[in-house]
């Protein structure tokens, strides 16, 4: 998860890491987000990127939720 001050640094925080992710040939098989840019889900499969705003980010606490699940090692 990442969070930017205002829906300019969220999309160029997704941009990146869909720039980046594409250097190492991946694609994301679904997005999320981009009108707004309030919160951008980049879903690659076995990674979910959420890039927030700040205030989204506080409002939903995916940290607190993801701390709940159980951890799955293979």
């Amino acid at each position: 998860m990442a969070a930017g001050r205002n829906d300019r640094q969220v999309r160029a925080i997704a941009e990146e890491v869909e720039r980046l992710a594409g250097l190492a040939g991946r694609k994301p098989l679904r997005e999320e987000g981009w009108s707004s840019g309030e919160w951008v889900a980049l879903d690659y499969g076995d990674v979910i990127v959420h890039v927030f705003n700040e205030e989204y980010r506080e409002y939903y606490d995916l940290e607190h939720l993801w701390a709940a699940a159980e951890v799955y090692r293979p």
